[in-house]
């Protein structure tokens, strides 16, 4: 598994409420930022565990957020 050397920075400015354009934009950021496709897979099962605050922390997790 392999992740990104630094954690990608993902704008979620107008995804209120919308967990797969979430998921999407952390998905292809983590992606073009050199994570294998082992990694963006556990990034969307751990997002998947839960709720929308889950999501949300899952993402921080992965991600820097603007």
């Amino acid at each position: 598994m392999r992740a990104p050397k630094n954690k990608p920075v993902v704008k979620l400015i107008g995804e209120d409420g919308n967990a797969f354009g979430v998921m999407g934009r952390v998905k292809r950021a983590l992606a073009r930022d050199g994570a294998d496709k082992e990694y963006v897979n556990q990034y969307l099962h751990e997002s998947m565990g839960g709720d929308y605050d889950n999501l949300l922390m899952t993402a921080l997790k992965y991600v820097n957020i603007e």
